[in-house]
């Protein structure tokens, strides 16, 4: 390059006998070879620079050369689709870079470095980059311990590969169907993409009545401005509960901020926004892909006049397990700070010492503490002698002694009736100061009448959702509510016309998350006999069906009505309801009834309960009113000595530093303060999250439609990654499953064809099946019930005792631990961790001591 000379051939032609001389070479002397300007030549490889050079293999997804002026390519094994094999020489490409002067080579040479893509390889790239950049490079000064006596070399500025990560995503979902889902979905026909209502896109939302008195008059003051206001008012659930009761909690932050801004400027007299908490937390992260934190943060800032409400499970937080009080309290101090108004606190038990630490945070966050009874029985009924008035009367005093800002009445399953409604509201309001805040969902169809009912009675606030997800295990519906008040002096002050507009828009929102609905067609006054409640009815059927319970949903309906008589009559909101469910299909799956499980305990058996229904008799979620059954208490607890006092004050603090270590090796880098709260709380849900988002980067951005049902061929989607820049993404062609049970994804990256190897899960599913457990052999252990091995806690040749924890099965969130049934020794372990078990599955073989 620097010469003008062609030295491979002209190495030929001597080879062949030619003189440099000869017309053909034309190099009559030294004097004939001229210099001009530097080159510099690199070779691209699969060497791990971060690996001392270790060779990498495997195929490579993408290929992309960089030429240009001043630069030549010779290429190797370099190309999209190509396999880089551990046994040859691991160069892809030799790049030579000429410039008039070393720096101008360096800077054409570090040009067409940074232009390279080669994806699923690691490569020399970065290394090369920093090497071709460094001062003392470019002044020419180097030597032989140059790269030793420079570690900045070994400095990488890390690349984000949002487009390989986009393609991946996508392709995954093409082939596999979206994240958490067994198999893909059809798409709804026809399919009617939503358009946001119209809104002044220049002029900011208004802010609400009530969010201004908040500021200026603080949680006391909105109290008591709440109990003087003379209009109903109305939180809007649409953005939380009622996606959870009727579509899993799927409904992506995407849709939630497009119908932000239509929501903040044609309703604004709206109390609150009920839209954090509950499920919404693990469920962004296990099934959508998304920050929770992120969520509450972008609607924040969207909307930032409006009163923001999230569901808090007390010493639970958002999760389903007691957790120490140190994270209970940062907790609640980051959502604060992130933009959370209204805690409505509440505890599954109405156990009242469950509730106090989180009321005393919520108040020195300088926020609303919303503390919360929650309500099952039937205050109407003359036959009702468990959960009376008196007894929610004297709750609610407790809770206004404590500091309660507002008080909510949180009606899980419908079954506060209109008569009752005005018997409960009534007593309230002669006996606390509090305003009242009433949520129930509609799965009876009474919603709306015991609404009119409660607020003929004085009820401040109540909870409704807009008409298109309203109703069922919803909330009842905020239009029918409005429309009935009619001319009455409590109507609320929201537009009717508005309503309807948003509630056009929901509608076909809510078609594209078809494949989320519950079944359910029409209310049912069944709830009144079962107790589900709405937020769990949605989950609870799509359960059974991944169970394979699905043909048995009328069992499953039944023997959870008789679980909760057995139980006790509990209060069933998370984590009590998850309790009675877990029982309910472990007996349903097992095909036991309680009479069996007494009769053979009493002739030496021991059943392997599930995980939420063991924590729940141990006293780890506080203690139910009336006291625990002690008889099936001491079968599940095997003897240990259950909590009588809260759980809390026996845990140990969070040792954030030492948890901090774990996290910084999971993500590479010091952890940010939310991602310190999720872990506390999932550790592996955020664990599997942050290796998702490794793999697939952002899909938040991604349209609904690509992202639950993928692409067809010839579609088009964009993807926007940050702002000004967005990839165009066409889906070419999907090739077959190949012998390694991957599929070859072919698209068009802004117009440049890509591919990506994904995993087809159905080709490589392991269909052998296991052999069972002979029931007649005490030391052969099977799988309680269907699921996945989460942990495996013995090895082979290990000694165990009777009731000794051998493994634990994880579905749907639901815990199964095996325990030893016999003394002796283990013989075999026929799973790992990740496996995928039937119920009775074997699993652990034990060879019983003396036999």
């Amino acid at each position: 390059m620097i010469t003008g000379r062609d030295l491979i051939q002209a190495m030929i032609r001597v080879a062949q006998g030619y003189r440099l001389d000869d017309p053909e070479l034309d190099i009559p002397g030294q004097e004939a070879i001229q210099r001009r300007g530097q080159a510099i030549q690199a070779r691209i490889t699969t060497e791990d620079p971060e690996k001392d050079f270790a060779p990498d293999s495997g195929r490579i997804i993408t290929f992309r050369a960089a030429a240009g002026h001043g630069i030549r390519l010779d290429s190797g094994i370099g190309g999209s689709g190509s396999k880089v094999l551990p046994h040859y020489d691991s160069m892809l490409v030799k790049v030579s870079a000429w410039g008039g002067d070393l720096r101008e080579a360096s800077r054409r040479l570090g040009r067409s470095l940074a232009e390279f893509r080669v994806r699923g390889v690691k490569t020399n790239l970065p290394f090369l980059q920093n090497v071709v950049g460094h001062p003392t490079f470019l002044a020419g000064d180097t030597h032989t311990r140059f790269i030793d006596d420079t570690p900045e070399l070994f400095q990488y500025r890390q690349r984000r590969d949002r487009g390989t990560k986009a393609l991946r995503a996508l392709g995954d979902v093409i082939v596999n169907g979206p994240p958490g889902s067994p198999e893909r979905f059809q798409r709804p026909t026809p399919l009617i993409r939503p358009e946001p209502p119209a809104y002044p896109l220049r002029t900011p939302p208004p802010s609400s009545p009530a969010w201004e008195v908040f500021q200026a008059k603080g949680a006391e003051g909105l109290s008591r401005w709440i109990r003087e206001h003379d209009r109903l008012l109305v939180t809007d659930t649409t953005f939380r509960d009622a996606h959870q009761s009727l579509l899993a909690t799927r409904v992506r932050t995407r849709d939630l901020m497009d119908a932000a801004l239509p929501t903040a400027h044609r309703l604004p007299g709206l109390f609150s926004w009920e839209m954090w908490g509950g499920a919404t937390f693990d469920v962004c992260m296990r099934f959508l892909q998304e920050d929770p934190w992120e969520r509450l943060a972008g609607l924040r800032e969207r909307v930032p006049g409006v009163l923001f409400q999230m569901l808090l499970r007390g010493a639970n937080a958002v999760g389903y397990t007691n957790y120490p009080d140190n994270v209970v309290r940062a907790f609640i101090t980051e959502a604060a700070g992130a933009g959370i108004d209204v805690f409505r606190i509440f505890d599954a038990l109405n156990y009242l010492p469950n509730m106090e630490l989180a009321i005393e945070e919520v108040a020195r966050a300088g926020k609303i503490a919303e503390a919360t009874l929650c309500y099952t029985g039937d205050v109407s009924s003359p036959d009702e002698t468990k959960y009376t008035l008196d007894y929610y009367v004297n709750l609610a005093r407790e809770l206004e002694a404590r500091g309660a800002h507002i008080l909510a009445v949180k009606d899980m399953a419908g079954l506060l009736k209109p008569a009752a409604a005005r018997l409960l509201i009534g007593a309230l309001r002669d006996e606390v100061s509090l305003p009242i805040h009433l949520h129930t969902h509609d799965t009876s169809g009474n919603g709306v009448a015991m609404l009119l009912a409660a607020a003929e009675t004085g009820v401040d606030v109540v909870d409704c959702a807009l008409s298109s997800v309203s109703g069922l295990t919803s909330q009842p519906s905020m239009n029918a509510l409005v429309a009935a008040l009619q001319g009455d002096r409590r109507r609320p002050e929201l537009d009717a016309d508005a309503m309807q507009e948003l509630a056009d828009h929901w509608e076909r929102v809510r078609e594209i998350y078809h494949p989320f609905e519950s079944g359910l067609k029409a209310g049912t006054t069944d709830v009144y006999r079962h107790e589900i409640p709405g937020g769990q009815y949605s989950n609870l059927r799509p359960r059974a069906i991944q169970l394979g319970l699905g043909n048995q949903w009328g069992l499953i309906r039944d023997t959870y009505r008789r679980v909760n008589d057995e139980l006790g009559r509990l209060v069933k909101v998370t984590p009590t309801s998850k309790v009675v469910a877990d029982f309910a299909m472990y007996l349903v799956q097992n095909d036991l009834t309680f009479e069996e499980i007494y009769a053979r305990h009493e002739a030496g058996e021991e059943f392997d309960f599930p995980q939420s229904v063991v924590d729940f008799f141990s006293g780890l979620m506080g203690q139910p009113y009336g006291g625990f059954p002690e008889r099936l208490q001491r079968i599940v607890l095997r003897g240990k000595e259950p909590l009588t006092h809260r759980a809390g004050a026996d845990l140990e603090p969070y040792d954030w530093e030492a948890k901090d270590q774990e996290l910084t090796l999971l993500l590479d880098r010091a952890p940010r303060p939310r991602e310190r709260l999720s872990y506390a709380l999932y550790p592996k849900v955020f664990s599997e999250f942050a290796r998702r988002k490794e793999e697939f980067g952002e899909v938040r951005n991604f349209n609904t439609v690509a992202f639950l049902y993928g692409m067809e061929v010839g579609e088009e989607t964009q993807v926007e990654i940050e702002e000004g820049k967005t990839l165009v993404i066409r889906l070419a062609a999907l090739g077959p499953v190949e012998e390694d049970g991957t599929r070859r994804v072919h698209f068009e990256l802004n117009g440049q064809p890509r591919a990506v190897q994904v995993v087809d899960m159905a080709a490589i599913a392991d269909v052998a099946s296991r052999p069972k457990a002979d029931r007649t052999r005490p030391g052969e252990v099977g799988a309680a019930m269907a699921g996945t091995v989460f942990q495996v806690k013995v090895a082979v040749g290990d000694t165990v005792a009777r009731g000794d924890t051998l493994l634990v099965t994880e579905a749907m969130k639901m815990e199964t631990t095996l325990s030893a049934p016999v003394d002796g020794v283990v013989q075999a372990v026929e799973v790992k961790e990740g496996d995928a078990v039937a119920a009775g599955d074997r699993v652990v073989v034990i060879e019983e001591s003396g036999k």
